[in-house]
This record gives C-alpha cells, sequence and structure tokens, in this order.
C-alpha cells in the first residue's frame, strides 16, 4: 500500500497555515469539481482526494497524528524499509492501535469516509480487541457559483440554481458583492454514518455594468448634458437603479461637474434599510452633424467671445 501525501495533492507546504490550506482547497475543489468537469471520468476521483486531504489537514488534530504517521513513514523509507512490520513492510497496523497493542475503540480521523489508504491504517489491523463502530461524520461540502447582474445584486430576491442535479432556490439580500461567498448548512453531501450533511457554498459573481462604476456602496455613472442645458440651465431626467430621478442643470455648467443624489447607491449588504451615494459625472454631449444656419449662429457666438 502506497502513502498518500495530502500535502502534495493540495499543493502546500507542510508548514502551511490553516488559512492557506483552507484556500488551496477551496481552488482545486472549484478546479476538479464534477459539475465543472462533466466530460473527465477522473475528475471526480481528485476531486474526493482534495476534499480527504483536506480533511484531515484542516483539523489540527487528525493534522497532528497524519504528521506523526508521515514522519514515521519517512524514517522507514530513510532506512531502506528493511526489517519493518510484516514481511519487511511498514508497519501499518501500529496506527490502528490504542495503549498496550490494544486495538483502537474508534477511527482516530473521526470515522471519515476515507480511501483504502486511511482503511488500512485505521480500520483495526492486527489483533485484540475489536474496534467499535464508526462515527457518525459530515457530509462532504460543495461549491458552486451564482451569476448575477448588478441590478440583480441591488435589488436581491429568489434565485434557482441547480448543483448535483438538485434545483435550489435560494434568496439574495440586497447589496451583495463579487466573490462573495453564502453559505447553505445541510446542502452539501449525506452525512456518513448518520452524521449530517455537508455544506454548499455559493460564490457570487456579478456582470460588469457598462452604465455604473461601484466602490463598495456608492456608484458612479456618467450623464451626457447637452451644450445647450448646460450654458443655460434646465432639467433632466436620470435613469438610475430606483428609478428615474429628476435633477437641475445650474447654467454653465462646466464639463466633468459631479454631482452627488445622497442615499441612491447601493444598499448596505448588513444594513439593507441604508444606501450608499451616487455620482453623476456630467459630460458635455457636443452637437452632430450641423445645419448650415447652426454653423452660422455658432459663428456668431464665437465672435462675440474672440480668443485672446
Amino acid at each position: 500500500m502506497d502513502y498518500k501525501d495530502y500535502y502534495k495533492i493540495l499543493g502546500v507546504e507542510k508548514t502551511a497555515t490553516t488559512d492557506q490550506i483552507k484556500k488551496a482547497y477551496r481552488k482545486l475543489a472549484r478546479q476538479h469539481h464534477p459539475d465543472v468537469n462533466p466530460n473527465d471520468p477522473k475528475a471526480e476521483q481528485r476531486f474526493k482526494e482534495v476534499n480527504e486531504a483536506n480533511e484531515v489537514l484542516s483539523d489540527e488534530e487528525k493534522r497532528r497524528k497524519y504528521d506523526q504517521l508521515g514522519a514515521d513513514y519517512q524514517r522507514y523509507q530513510q532506512s531502506g524499509g528493511a526489517g519493518r512490520g510484516p514481511a519487511g513492510g511498514f508497519d501499518w497496523s501500529r496506527y490502528a492501535q490504542g495503549q498496550g497493542g490494544r486495538r483502537a475503540t474508534e477511527d482516530p480521523f473521526g470515522g471519515a469516509d476515507f480511501s483504502d489508504f486511511f482503511s488500512s491504517i485505521f480500520g483495526g489491523m492486527g489483533g485484540g480487541q475489536r474496534a467499535s463502530g464508526p462515527r457518525p461524520g459530515a457530509g462532504q461540502d460543495y461549491q458552486a457559483e451564482l451569476t448575477l447582474t448588478l441590478e440583480d445584486a441591488y435589488r436581491g430576491g429568489p434565485r434557482t440554481l441547480t448543483v448535483n442535479g438538485k434545483s435550489l432556490r435560494i434568496n439574495i439580500k440586497p447589496g451583495v458583492e463579487d466573490g462573495q461567498t453564502i453559505r447553505l448548512r445541510d446542502q452539501g453531501g449525506p452525512g456518513r454514518h448518520g452524521g449530517p450533511a455537508g455544506s454548499l457554498y455559493i460564490t457570487l459573481r456579478l456582470q460588469p455594468d457598462p452604465r455604473y462604476t461601484r466602490t463598495a456602496d456608492d456608484l458612479t455613472m456618467e450623464v451626457p448634458v447637452s451644450i445647450y442645458k448646460a450654458l443655460l440651465g434646465g432639467e433632466q431626467v436620470v435613469e438610475t437603479l430606483s428609478g428615474p430621478v429628476k435633477i437641475k442643470i445650474k447654467p454653465e455648467t462646466a464639463n466633468g461637474t459631479r454631482l452627488r443624489l445622497r442615499g441612491k447607491g447601493f444598499p448596505n449588504y448588513q444594513h439593507p434599510d441604508k444606501a450608499g451615494d451616487l455620482y453623476l459625472h456630467l459630460t458635455l454631449a457636443l452637437p452632430q452633424h450641423l445645419t448650415e444656419q447652426e454653423k452660422e449662429l455658432f459663428g456668431q457666438l464665437a465672435a462675440l467671445r474672440p480668443e485672446a
């Protein structure tokens, strides 16, 4: 039986922190998820290996015991692998033993549904007292992505997505951000031996909107204003995410003027009753395809203000 290097599976160093392990796991889980690789028959096996590695290395006690196993196995290899255990091989069975050579009364890795590697080690090899039944374990966590428009994120509301052939209806709170993750408990894989189901982690992806630039809860949009309205002043209706808003343009408004509409930005995710601001960036819209009469009139205006 071959030794499984969980650090290598996740692509992390043995000194990796819990956060580094979690980050590596989430990246690989998305990469190898069967839903993402429907035409790759090996994807499910890689996905299982990644989950198995994460379940061990993300738990402090399980990781400690696994590291001890790894250190002993490395010393065994360095010694040439002779004279150890049954038939001169590495003695896996002693890791299934408790005090005084008795078989452990529980799976030291929490009864997880591991590969043959762990089943052989901790399933109770050798003689002695028979191990008790497997302990309950949580099901594996699932990963999914949900794409939203900026308006979807602004308004929130129910959305439907399909994960592993199962249709789920979830409620999106107003004000979500790109990359935000929502956790749905008990919507992951089934529990092991009566344990609880895993969780479903949904990563939200917001489509870019050409009309708006979002900074936290504030929005910025460009508003074209005719040269006549900019010079003489007037009113203009602006379509915003919350509906049409009438704004006043002061006479002699310069190109690039910025107006602030308080509370017309994005709703705050934690406090939906509060919202950011909407900034209007006024840009002059010059007339195109002038008639001869218009050119003549503009010429008369130019003559009134000759360049210095």
